[in-house]
Protein backbone atom coordinates (compact mmCIF):
# COMPACT_ATOMS: atom_id res chain seq x y z
CA UNK A 1 0.00 0.00 0.00
CA UNK A 2 1.18 3.42 -0.74
CA UNK A 3 1.11 6.27 1.63
CA UNK A 4 0.60 9.46 0.50
CA UNK A 5 2.94 12.34 2.01
CA UNK A 6 0.53 15.04 1.04
CA UNK A 7 -2.18 13.45 3.39
CA UNK A 8 -0.24 12.49 6.17
CA UNK A 9 1.65 16.29 6.02
CA UNK A 10 -1.92 17.68 6.17
CA UNK A 11 -2.97 15.14 9.40
CA UNK A 12 0.52 15.83 11.05
CA UNK A 13 -0.04 19.07 10.91
CA UNK A 14 -3.76 19.42 11.66
CA UNK A 15 -3.01 17.17 14.69
CA UNK A 16 -0.30 19.20 16.40
CA UNK A 17 -2.16 22.36 15.51
CA UNK A 18 -4.91 21.32 16.93
CA UNK A 19 -3.46 19.95 20.23
CA UNK A 20 -1.63 23.04 20.57
CA UNK A 21 -4.55 25.66 20.18
CA UNK A 22 -6.31 24.21 23.24
CA UNK A 23 -3.52 25.77 25.50
CA UNK A 24 -2.90 29.17 23.95
CA UNK A 25 -6.75 29.42 24.02
CA UNK A 26 -6.91 29.09 27.43
CA UNK A 27 -3.75 31.37 28.77
CA UNK A 28 -4.77 34.04 26.82
CA UNK A 29 -7.96 34.15 28.82
CA UNK A 30 -6.36 33.26 32.25
CA UNK A 31 -3.51 35.75 32.11
CA UNK A 32 -6.18 38.29 31.57
CA UNK A 33 -7.61 37.11 34.69
CA UNK A 34 -5.07 37.00 36.74
CA UNK A 35 -3.97 40.19 35.82
CA UNK A 36 -7.74 41.09 37.22
CA UNK A 37 -7.33 39.44 40.47
CA UNK A 38 -4.14 40.54 41.28
CA UNK A 39 -5.52 44.03 40.53
CA UNK A 40 -8.64 43.36 42.73
CA UNK A 41 -5.84 42.39 45.17
CA UNK A 42 -3.34 45.33 44.94
CA UNK A 43 -6.53 47.78 45.57
CA UNK A 44 -8.56 46.32 48.26
CA UNK A 45 -6.10 44.00 50.19
CA UNK A 46 -8.78 41.47 50.31
CA UNK A 47 -6.97 38.06 50.43
CA UNK A 48 -9.40 35.87 48.74
CA UNK A 49 -8.48 38.10 45.56
CA UNK A 50 -4.57 37.05 46.10
CA UNK A 51 -5.59 33.53 47.13
CA UNK A 52 -7.29 32.90 43.70
CA UNK A 53 -4.18 34.58 42.30
CA UNK A 54 -2.08 32.44 43.43
CA UNK A 55 -3.77 29.22 42.60
CA UNK A 56 -4.83 29.93 38.95
CA UNK A 57 -1.30 30.99 38.30
CA UNK A 58 0.09 27.77 39.27
CA UNK A 59 -2.43 26.65 36.52
CA UNK A 60 -1.02 28.74 34.15
CA UNK A 61 2.20 28.17 34.34
CA UNK A 62 1.15 24.38 33.74
CA UNK A 63 -0.86 25.02 30.71
CA UNK A 64 1.75 27.23 29.57
CA UNK A 65 4.44 25.38 29.59
CA UNK A 66 2.28 22.36 27.82
CA UNK A 67 1.48 24.86 25.44
CA UNK A 68 5.25 26.15 24.26
CA UNK A 69 6.62 22.68 23.89
CA UNK A 70 3.92 21.78 21.88
CA UNK A 71 4.12 24.72 20.05
CA UNK A 72 7.87 24.62 19.38
CA UNK A 73 7.07 21.43 17.10
CA UNK A 74 4.69 23.27 14.11
CA UNK A 75 8.01 25.97 13.28
CA UNK A 76 9.96 22.65 12.49
CA UNK A 77 7.01 20.75 10.37
CA UNK A 78 7.67 24.22 7.57
CA UNK A 79 10.90 22.90 6.91
CA UNK A 80 10.60 19.12 7.33
CA UNK A 81 6.80 18.59 5.50
CA UNK A 82 6.23 22.26 3.48
CA UNK A 83 9.89 23.36 2.49
CA UNK A 84 8.09 24.40 -0.66
CA UNK A 85 5.95 26.87 0.87
CA UNK A 86 8.45 28.04 3.32
CA UNK A 87 10.76 28.90 0.68
CA UNK A 88 8.08 31.05 -1.40
CA UNK A 89 6.26 32.41 1.48
CA UNK A 90 9.52 33.50 3.71
CA UNK A 91 9.84 36.94 3.06
CA UNK A 92 6.17 37.40 4.73
CA UNK A 93 6.02 34.36 7.13
CA UNK A 94 9.71 34.44 8.13
CA UNK A 95 9.95 37.78 9.90
CA UNK A 96 6.46 37.55 10.96
CA UNK A 97 7.17 34.72 12.97
CA UNK A 98 10.46 36.33 14.45
CA UNK A 99 8.87 39.14 15.91
CA UNK A 100 6.26 36.53 17.48
CA UNK A 101 9.45 35.41 19.38
CA UNK A 102 11.13 38.76 20.40
CA UNK A 103 7.91 40.72 20.85
CA UNK A 104 5.86 38.21 23.10
CA UNK A 105 7.80 34.84 23.67
CA UNK A 106 10.35 37.11 25.50
CA UNK A 107 8.29 39.04 27.45
CA UNK A 108 5.77 36.40 28.71
CA UNK A 109 8.74 34.47 29.55
CA UNK A 110 10.77 36.77 31.23
CA UNK A 111 7.61 38.44 33.69
CA UNK A 112 6.07 35.14 34.49
CA UNK A 113 8.92 33.85 36.02
CA UNK A 114 8.21 37.51 38.38
CA UNK A 115 4.67 36.30 38.24
CA UNK A 116 5.39 32.86 39.58
CA UNK A 117 8.73 33.05 41.94
CA UNK A 118 8.45 37.15 42.64
CA UNK A 119 5.39 37.24 45.11
CA UNK A 120 6.04 38.98 48.52
CA UNK A 121 10.03 39.41 47.16
CA UNK A 122 9.17 42.36 44.82
CA UNK A 123 7.40 45.06 45.62
CA UNK A 124 3.46 44.77 45.05
CA UNK A 125 3.28 47.13 42.40
CA UNK A 126 5.95 44.79 40.31
CA UNK A 127 4.30 41.94 40.81
CA UNK A 128 1.09 43.45 39.59
CA UNK A 129 3.07 44.74 36.61
CA UNK A 130 4.43 41.58 35.37
CA UNK A 131 0.86 40.45 35.56
CA UNK A 132 0.19 42.85 33.00
CA UNK A 133 2.59 42.28 31.20
CA UNK A 134 2.07 38.26 31.08
CA UNK A 135 -1.66 39.44 30.10
CA UNK A 136 -0.50 41.63 27.14
CA UNK A 137 2.36 39.01 26.17
CA UNK A 138 -0.08 36.51 25.36
CA UNK A 139 -2.21 38.88 22.96
CA UNK A 140 0.76 40.16 21.31
CA UNK A 141 1.52 36.11 20.55
CA UNK A 142 -1.98 36.23 19.53
CA UNK A 143 -1.81 38.94 17.32
CA UNK A 144 1.24 37.87 14.97
CA UNK A 145 0.45 34.13 14.73
CA UNK A 146 -3.40 34.75 13.52
CA UNK A 147 -2.45 37.95 11.15
CA UNK A 148 0.08 35.32 9.62
CA UNK A 149 -2.60 32.46 9.67
CA UNK A 150 -4.93 34.99 8.12
CA UNK A 151 -2.80 35.81 5.37
CA UNK A 152 -3.08 32.22 4.07
CA UNK A 153 -6.86 33.10 3.91
CA UNK A 154 -6.76 36.24 2.40
CA UNK A 155 -3.04 37.30 1.04
CA UNK A 156 -2.96 40.36 0.70
CA UNK A 157 0.03 43.09 0.69
CA UNK A 158 2.25 40.86 -1.46
CA UNK A 159 2.80 39.58 -4.95
CA UNK A 160 4.32 36.45 -6.75
CA UNK A 161 6.74 36.74 -8.71
CA UNK A 162 8.61 33.57 -9.93
CA UNK A 163 6.91 31.57 -7.50
CA UNK A 164 8.22 33.37 -4.59
CA UNK A 165 5.91 36.04 -2.54
CA UNK A 166 7.18 39.46 -2.00
CA UNK A 167 6.19 41.90 0.16
CA UNK A 168 4.52 45.00 -1.51
CA UNK A 169 2.67 46.53 2.03
CA UNK A 170 4.17 45.49 4.89
CA UNK A 171 0.41 46.64 6.37
CA UNK A 172 -1.99 45.52 4.33
CA UNK A 173 -0.29 41.86 4.78
CA UNK A 174 -0.53 41.79 8.43
CA UNK A 175 -3.87 43.49 8.34
CA UNK A 176 -5.25 41.37 5.88
CA UNK A 177 -9.13 41.12 4.97
CA UNK A 178 -9.78 38.46 7.61
CA UNK A 179 -7.53 39.44 10.19
CA UNK A 180 -9.13 41.64 12.25
CA UNK A 181 -12.70 39.74 12.43
CA UNK A 182 -10.72 36.87 13.07
CA UNK A 183 -8.63 38.00 16.06
CA UNK A 184 -11.60 39.56 17.86
CA UNK A 185 -13.18 35.78 17.31
CA UNK A 186 -10.03 34.43 19.07
CA UNK A 187 -9.63 36.66 21.50
CA UNK A 188 -13.27 36.68 22.65
CA UNK A 189 -13.15 32.51 22.44
CA UNK A 190 -10.00 33.04 24.67
CA UNK A 191 -11.82 35.15 27.54
CA UNK A 192 -15.08 32.59 27.12
CA UNK A 193 -12.85 29.28 27.52
CA UNK A 194 -10.53 30.96 30.43
CA UNK A 195 -14.41 32.18 32.41
CA UNK A 196 -15.81 28.68 31.18
CA UNK A 197 -12.90 26.86 33.00
CA UNK A 198 -12.76 28.80 36.11
CA UNK A 199 -16.92 28.51 36.26
CA UNK A 200 -16.44 24.88 36.26
CA UNK A 201 -13.85 24.79 38.91
CA UNK A 202 -15.30 26.67 41.34
CA UNK A 203 -18.60 24.84 40.66
CA UNK A 204 -16.76 21.51 41.24
CA UNK A 205 -15.34 23.71 44.34
CA UNK A 206 -18.98 24.07 45.71
CA UNK A 207 -20.35 21.22 45.32
CA UNK A 208 -17.89 19.78 47.27
CA UNK A 209 -18.16 22.58 50.22
CA UNK A 210 -14.53 23.97 49.69
CA UNK A 211 -13.10 27.92 49.88
CA UNK A 212 -16.65 28.94 49.53
CA UNK A 213 -16.02 32.26 50.14
CA UNK A 214 -13.46 32.64 47.10
CA UNK A 215 -15.19 30.39 44.88
CA UNK A 216 -18.41 32.41 44.68
CA UNK A 217 -16.56 35.34 43.95
CA UNK A 218 -14.38 33.68 40.98
CA UNK A 219 -17.50 32.37 40.18
CA UNK A 220 -19.57 35.44 40.27
CA UNK A 221 -17.13 37.34 37.74
CA UNK A 222 -17.10 34.35 35.24
CA UNK A 223 -20.72 34.49 35.26
CA UNK A 224 -20.52 38.13 34.44
CA UNK A 225 -18.27 37.90 31.38
CA UNK A 226 -20.05 34.86 30.03
CA UNK A 227 -23.53 36.67 29.97
CA UNK A 228 -21.67 39.86 28.07
CA UNK A 229 -19.06 37.75 25.60
CA UNK A 230 -21.37 34.61 24.96
CA UNK A 231 -23.68 37.03 22.63
CA UNK A 232 -21.11 39.20 21.68
CA UNK A 233 -18.86 36.48 20.46
CA UNK A 234 -22.06 35.55 18.20
CA UNK A 235 -22.54 38.77 16.60
CA UNK A 236 -18.47 39.19 15.86
CA UNK A 237 -19.34 35.24 14.24
CA UNK A 238 -21.71 37.21 12.48
CA UNK A 239 -19.29 39.67 11.03
CA UNK A 240 -17.01 37.07 10.63
CA UNK A 241 -19.21 34.91 8.40
CA UNK A 242 -20.05 38.15 6.23
CA UNK A 243 -16.29 38.74 5.48
CA UNK A 244 -15.78 34.92 4.72
CA UNK A 245 -18.71 35.40 2.37
CA UNK A 246 -17.24 37.99 0.38
CA UNK A 247 -13.45 36.37 0.18
CA UNK A 248 -14.03 32.75 0.22
CA UNK A 249 -17.15 31.88 -0.57
CA UNK A 250 -16.57 27.77 -1.37
CA UNK A 251 -15.94 27.78 2.38
CA UNK A 252 -19.60 29.30 3.51
CA UNK A 253 -20.81 26.81 0.92
CA UNK A 254 -19.36 23.89 2.16
CA UNK A 255 -20.37 25.50 5.57
CA UNK A 256 -23.88 25.09 4.53
CA UNK A 257 -23.41 22.18 1.99
CA UNK A 258 -25.14 24.22 -0.66
CA UNK A 259 -24.22 23.13 -4.27
CA UNK A 260 -26.27 25.24 -6.61
CA UNK A 261 -25.64 28.79 -6.62
CA UNK A 262 -29.14 30.14 -5.86
CA UNK A 263 -31.58 32.77 -3.24
CA UNK A 264 -33.61 31.89 -0.90
CA UNK A 265 -31.29 29.28 0.32
CA UNK A 266 -32.90 27.27 3.39
CA UNK A 267 -30.40 26.86 6.53
CA UNK A 268 -29.76 23.32 6.77
CA UNK A 269 -29.98 21.59 10.42
CA UNK A 270 -29.23 18.11 9.11
CA UNK A 271 -27.90 17.21 5.89
CA UNK A 272 -26.13 14.08 4.18
CA UNK A 273 -23.82 16.02 1.90
CA UNK A 274 -22.15 13.89 -1.09
CA UNK A 275 -19.55 14.88 -3.18
CA UNK A 276 -19.68 12.13 -6.02
CA UNK A 277 -22.99 13.12 -6.30
CA UNK A 278 -22.71 16.90 -6.40
CA UNK A 279 -25.80 16.75 -3.75
CA UNK A 280 -27.10 16.04 -0.34
CA UNK A 281 -28.97 12.66 -0.07
CA UNK A 282 -31.00 13.94 2.68
CA UNK A 283 -31.97 17.10 4.53
CA UNK A 284 -33.43 19.35 7.05
CA UNK A 285 -33.88 23.02 6.94
CA UNK A 286 -35.58 26.27 7.71
CA UNK A 287 -36.51 27.83 3.84
CA UNK A 288 -34.76 30.87 3.91
CA UNK A 289 -33.29 31.60 6.80
CA UNK A 290 -30.00 30.35 5.36
CA UNK A 291 -30.19 33.52 2.92
CA UNK A 292 -30.78 35.62 5.81
CA UNK A 293 -28.29 34.69 8.06
CA UNK A 294 -25.12 34.64 5.11
CA UNK A 295 -26.42 37.41 3.08
CA UNK A 296 -28.67 39.30 5.74
CA UNK A 297 -31.55 39.20 2.78
CA UNK A 298 -34.34 36.93 2.51
CA UNK A 299 -33.83 36.19 -0.54
CA UNK A 300 -30.08 36.73 -1.33
CA UNK A 301 -28.13 34.52 -3.55
CA UNK A 302 -25.58 32.14 -2.07
CA UNK A 303 -22.99 30.48 -4.26
CA UNK A 304 -23.03 26.94 -4.84
CA UNK A 305 -20.34 23.71 -4.70
CA UNK A 306 -20.78 23.27 -7.80
CA UNK A 307 -19.56 26.58 -9.34
CA UNK A 308 -16.07 25.00 -9.06
CA UNK A 309 -14.41 21.64 -10.01
CA UNK A 310 -14.55 18.70 -8.07
CA UNK A 311 -11.08 19.06 -6.93
CA UNK A 312 -11.39 23.19 -5.98
CA UNK A 313 -14.07 21.85 -3.24
CA UNK A 314 -13.54 21.47 0.12
CA UNK A 315 -14.17 18.13 1.96
CA UNK A 316 -18.17 19.39 2.70
CA UNK A 317 -19.24 16.98 5.16
CA UNK A 318 -16.31 17.28 7.35
CA UNK A 319 -16.84 21.35 7.23
CA UNK A 320 -21.17 21.33 7.80
CA UNK A 321 -20.65 19.28 10.97
CA UNK A 322 -17.60 21.03 12.25
CA UNK A 323 -19.81 24.13 11.53
CA UNK A 324 -22.63 23.10 13.48
CA UNK A 325 -20.77 21.76 16.92
CA UNK A 326 -19.52 25.05 16.73
CA UNK A 327 -22.81 26.97 16.93
CA UNK A 328 -24.23 24.09 19.19
CA UNK A 329 -21.15 25.05 21.79
CA UNK A 330 -22.03 28.95 21.14
CA UNK A 331 -25.94 28.50 22.04
CA UNK A 332 -25.10 26.59 25.16
CA UNK A 333 -22.64 28.90 26.12
CA UNK A 334 -25.13 31.39 25.61
CA UNK A 335 -27.77 29.61 27.57
CA UNK A 336 -25.62 29.04 30.51
CA UNK A 337 -25.06 32.97 30.95
CA UNK A 338 -28.47 33.82 30.83
CA UNK A 339 -29.53 30.87 33.19
CA UNK A 340 -26.96 32.04 35.54
CA UNK A 341 -28.47 35.88 35.55
CA UNK A 342 -32.00 34.34 36.57
CA UNK A 343 -30.02 32.25 39.11
CA UNK A 344 -28.59 35.86 40.78
CA UNK A 345 -31.74 36.23 42.75
CA UNK A 346 -31.60 35.30 45.92
CA UNK A 347 -28.15 34.19 45.16
CA UNK A 348 -28.91 30.43 43.88
CA UNK A 349 -25.96 30.75 40.92
CA UNK A 350 -23.99 29.38 43.68
CA UNK A 351 -26.04 26.51 45.84
CA UNK A 352 -28.16 25.45 42.63
CA UNK A 353 -26.81 22.06 42.26
CA UNK A 354 -27.92 21.36 38.60
CA UNK A 355 -26.60 24.35 37.34
CA UNK A 356 -23.10 23.74 39.30
CA UNK A 357 -22.80 20.34 37.46
CA UNK A 358 -23.39 21.91 34.01
CA UNK A 359 -21.00 24.76 34.51
CA UNK A 360 -18.53 21.29 35.53
CA UNK A 361 -20.01 19.94 31.64
CA UNK A 362 -19.26 23.17 30.15
CA UNK A 363 -15.50 23.77 31.28
CA UNK A 364 -14.84 21.30 28.38
CA UNK A 365 -17.59 23.41 25.82
CA UNK A 366 -14.98 26.27 24.70
CA UNK A 367 -12.11 24.06 23.75
CA UNK A 368 -14.70 21.82 21.58
CA UNK A 369 -15.79 24.92 20.06
CA UNK A 370 -12.18 26.28 19.23
CA UNK A 371 -10.93 22.75 17.88
CA UNK A 372 -14.38 22.92 15.56
CA UNK A 373 -14.12 26.27 14.54
CA UNK A 374 -10.42 25.66 13.53
CA UNK A 375 -11.23 22.72 11.59
CA UNK A 376 -14.03 25.04 9.48
CA UNK A 377 -11.39 27.59 9.03
CA UNK A 378 -8.45 25.19 8.07
CA UNK A 379 -10.38 22.38 6.01
CA UNK A 380 -12.51 24.61 4.73
CA UNK A 381 -9.49 26.53 2.88
CA UNK A 382 -8.89 23.44 1.15
CA UNK A 383 -7.54 22.37 -1.71
CA UNK A 384 -5.27 25.92 -1.04
CA UNK A 385 -2.13 26.56 1.19
CA UNK A 386 -2.45 30.62 0.50
CA UNK A 387 -6.06 30.79 -0.75
CA UNK A 388 -6.39 30.68 -4.42
CA UNK A 389 -2.71 31.15 -5.11
CA UNK A 390 -0.86 27.97 -4.46
CA UNK A 391 -2.65 24.71 -3.47
CA UNK A 392 -1.44 22.16 -1.04
CA UNK A 393 0.87 19.62 -3.14
CA UNK A 394 2.61 22.44 -4.62
CA UNK A 395 3.91 23.24 -0.96
CA UNK A 396 4.95 19.75 -0.18
CA UNK A 397 8.80 19.32 0.26
CA UNK A 398 9.44 16.96 -2.93
CA UNK A 399 11.82 14.60 -1.34
CA UNK A 400 9.17 13.52 1.61
CA UNK A 401 7.88 9.86 1.54
CA UNK A 402 5.10 8.70 2.41
CA UNK A 403 6.82 6.67 5.11
CA UNK A 404 8.87 9.36 6.74
CA UNK A 405 5.58 11.32 7.54
CA UNK A 406 3.86 8.45 8.80
CA UNK A 407 7.11 7.87 11.42
CA UNK A 408 7.15 11.62 12.51
CA UNK A 409 3.54 11.60 13.10
CA UNK A 410 2.95 8.38 15.32
CA UNK A 411 6.29 10.03 17.23
CA UNK A 412 4.20 13.10 17.78
CA UNK A 413 1.19 10.97 18.80
CA UNK A 414 3.55 9.55 21.15
CA UNK A 415 5.33 12.58 22.50
CA UNK A 416 2.09 14.81 22.63
CA UNK A 417 0.32 11.62 24.50
CA UNK A 418 2.78 11.59 27.36
CA UNK A 419 3.10 15.45 27.52
CA UNK A 420 -0.21 15.54 27.99
CA UNK A 421 -0.77 12.89 30.66
CA UNK A 422 2.05 14.74 32.44
CA UNK A 423 0.37 17.92 32.64
CA UNK A 424 -2.95 16.63 33.53
CA UNK A 425 -1.42 14.18 36.33
CA UNK A 426 0.03 17.77 37.69
CA UNK A 427 -2.95 19.41 36.92
CA UNK A 428 -5.25 17.07 38.86
CA UNK A 429 -3.12 17.35 41.95
CA UNK A 430 -3.23 21.31 41.72
CA UNK A 431 -6.82 21.20 41.41
CA UNK A 432 -7.45 17.81 44.36
CA UNK A 433 -4.91 20.54 47.03
CA UNK A 434 -7.38 23.44 46.06
CA UNK A 435 -7.28 26.77 46.92
CA UNK A 436 -7.32 26.63 50.78
CA UNK A 437 -8.38 29.60 51.94
CA UNK A 438 -7.67 30.01 55.82
CA UNK A 439 -7.14 33.59 56.09
CA UNK A 440 -9.07 34.98 58.82
CA UNK A 441 -9.23 37.95 57.32
CA UNK A 442 -11.46 37.22 54.33
CA UNK A 443 -14.35 37.59 56.97
CA UNK A 444 -13.61 40.77 56.84
CA UNK A 445 -13.52 41.41 53.46
CA UNK A 446 -16.73 39.69 52.02
CA UNK A 447 -19.02 41.02 49.70
CA UNK A 448 -21.60 43.00 50.90
CA UNK A 449 -23.80 43.05 48.18
CA UNK A 450 -23.33 39.15 47.36
CA UNK A 451 -23.59 38.00 50.87
CA UNK A 452 -24.65 34.38 51.30
CA UNK A 453 -28.14 33.70 53.22
CA UNK A 454 -26.33 31.27 55.67
CA UNK A 455 -22.84 31.64 57.22
CA UNK A 456 -20.19 30.00 56.46
CA UNK A 457 -18.66 29.91 58.91
CA UNK A 458 -18.06 26.42 59.26
CA UNK A 459 -15.07 26.24 56.40
CA UNK A 460 -12.92 28.57 59.55
CA UNK A 461 -14.06 26.14 62.20
CA UNK A 462 -12.52 23.14 60.37
CA UNK A 463 -9.43 24.92 59.40
CA UNK A 464 -9.17 25.89 63.44
CA UNK A 465 -9.89 22.20 64.78
CA UNK A 466 -7.72 21.02 62.08
CA UNK A 467 -4.84 23.48 63.37
CA UNK A 468 -5.48 22.11 66.72
CA UNK A 469 -4.83 18.47 65.95
CA UNK A 470 -1.93 19.40 64.73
Amino acid sequence: MDLDPLLLSRFQFAFVVSFHAIFPVFTIGLASYIAFLETLSFKTGNPAWEQLSKFWVQVFAVVFAMGVVSGIVMSFQFGTNWSNFSYSAANFIGPVLSYEVVTAFFLEAGFLGVLLFGRDRVPKGVHLFAAYMVAIGTFVSAFWILATNSWLHTPDGTELRDGIFHVTSWYDAIFNPSFPYRFTHMAIASFLTGSFVVAGVSAWYLLNGREVEANRKALSMCLWVILILAPTQAVVGDLHGLNTFEHQPMKIAAMEANWETQDKVPLLLFALPDRDLQDNRFEIGIPKLGSLILTHQWDGEVPGLREVSVEDQPPVWIVFYAFRIMVMMGLLMIGFGLAGLWLRRGGRYWRAPWFLQGLRFMSVAPFIAVLAGWVVTEVGRAPWLVYDIVRHEEGLTPSLTGGMALFTLIGYIAVYAAIFGAGLYYLFGVLQAGIYVEDPRLSDHADQAERPMRPLSATHVRFEHENKEH
